[in-house]
C-alpha cells in the first residue's frame, strides 16, 4: 500500500475542512487525540498484563 504523502494529506484536510466547517475541526482534532490517547493506554495495559512476573521461591525468602 502506498503513502499517503503530502498532496493526499492536503485533498483529506481541504476535504474535512468542507465537510466540518472550520468551528468542527478542532473539536473532531481533540476527540481523535483523545482516542489515540487511550488506545494507547489499553494497548500498554494489555502488554503490562501479558508479561510474567517474576516471583522468588519462598524458600529462598528468609
Amino acid at each position: 500500500m502506498p503513502s499517503i504523502g503530502i498532496p493526499g494529506l492536503i485533498l483529506i484536510l481541504v476535504t474535512a475542512l468542507i465537510m466540518f466547517g472550520p468551528n468542527k475541526l478542532p473539536e473532531l482534532g481533540r476527540a481523535f487525540g483523545n482516542t489515540l490517547r487511550e488506545f494507547k493506554k489499553a494497548t500498554k495495559d494489555l502488554a503490562d498484563d501479558d508479561t510474567p512476573s517474576v516471583k522468588k521461591p519462598a524458600s529462598d525468602q528468609k
